[in-house]
């Protein structure tokens, strides 16, 4: 420790200066010692390593030689507000995207304020709303109502479809297909069999009307509005094409109002495209007949057209719009292997078919379920 080089308890005492205040040490005799700055903020005074005591120059160096904080840069306190500021203003931000994230996230999940669920149907359908505009949603939907109709008459077996209206089992087919039928087998899209009797038949507008044995808690289609369709709508097709219970197939609505006209007498065609062989059902169009001859019973209704893949075996099926619900009955379909005498058994659908409207079925079901017809 640095011992004073004064007697102890003498201090030195100096005049006043000023109107009697404290009295205060004579200036220095020679010029302080200036700080050193070493950097923003940080200021080192020399002195000759004493606490104020010691040699040097001076006794703590009060007065003038009293050393000051180092000043502050000018807008110190204006600058340290700004990150405050931006805090807070970073913090109302996230607040604001934040609402609107858990927002859109909510729609996505079907977790938002509008109560929305992935898993809700189509008004009137039981096309998933996920599902809904896709041909494998309405597939899927619809399959279940679709069956295989095997009917059995002294002209041979046939095969049709049928779709079903009701849980108890009414199906709706085609006249064509179960006309002269002596026994009806009907097959479900779970490979399951009844026996099935006919209802009503009504031949001027090809439709007919059967009922399941002992069926109950059938799944049943929806009927549509044909009358809202356009052309170039999206369909799908569901029947039993050549006994492939179940085929599904996709097009457009072609055409609106074709003429078409069918034989009504089971024995001027029977069945559409009997197994193993055997001719068409027989239609008209256009002044021109395909698949053989009509006959002379006929009967013309307005159709809707479609290039969607029909084959023997779709008649009676359904035409699907893409909310799931039924438009029409497939009723006729050109077979190329049928017209300028070619036997190919090779060709197939040409995308020439034509189907019932279901507003027309719809008027008519009262007269089928009556057992009337014409």
């Amino acid at each position: 420790m640095t011992e004073s080089q004064r007697p102890s308890g003498e201090y030195p005492m100096y005049p006043s200066y000023g109107n009697g205040d404290a009295a205060y040490p004579p200036p220095p005799a020679h010029q302080p010692a200036q700080p050193i700055s070493t950097g923003p903020g940080t200021t080192v005074w020399p002195g000759s390593g004493g606490a104020g005591h010691g040699g040097g120059d001076g006794y703590g160096s009060f007065g003038q030689g009293l050393p000051q904080p180092a000043p502050q840069p000018s807008g110190h306190k204006r600058r340290a507000k700004r990150p405050v500021a931006l805090l807070a203003a970073v913090a109302v931000a996230a607040a604001v995207v934040g609402g609107v994230t858990a927002t859109a996230v909510g729609q996505f999940t079907g977790t938002g304020s509008s109560g929305t669920d992935s898993s809700s149907v189509v008004s009137g359908t039981t096309v998933s709303q996920s599902s809904a505009g896709t041909v494998a949603g309405v597939a899927k939907a619809v399959s279940p109502t679709i069956v295989e109709i095997g009917a059995t008459s002294t002209a041979g077996e046939s095969t049709g479809s049928g779709v079903i209206i009701t849980s108890d089992g009414e199906i709706v087919t085609n006249n064509h297909v179960i006309a002269g039928a002596s026994s009806i087998k009907v097959t479900l899209s779970t490979g399951r069999t009844y026996t099935a009797k006919v209802v009503g038949t009504d031949a001027d507008k090809d439709l007919a009307l059967i009922d399941l044995e002992g069926a109950s808690g059938l799944k049943t289609a929806t009927l549509g509005d044909s009358s809202g369709i356009k052309v170039g709508d999206q369909v799908v097709a569901i029947g039993s094409p050549e006994g492939l219970t179940g085929t599904v197939t996709s097009g457009i609505v072609s055409a609106l109002n074709r003429d078409v006209t069918v034989a009504k007498d089971s024995e001027d065609g029977q069945g559409q495209g009997q197994q193993g062989g055997g001719s068409d059902w027989p239609f008209e169009f256009g002044g021109r007949q395909f698949n053989g001859d009509t006959g002379n019973s006929t009967t013309t209704y307005k159709a809707i057209q479609t290039d969607a893949s029909l084959n023997p075996g779709n008649s009676g099926g359904a035409l699907i719009n893409m909310n799931g619900e039924i438009i029409g009955i497939n009723s006729a379909m050109y077979n190329a292997s049928s017209s300028g005498g070619s036997s190919s058994s090779g060709a197939g659908s040409v995308g020439l078919g034509f189907a019932i409207p279901v507003n027309t079925l719809k008027a008519d079901l009262d007269t089928l379920r009556a057992g009337n017809g014409s």
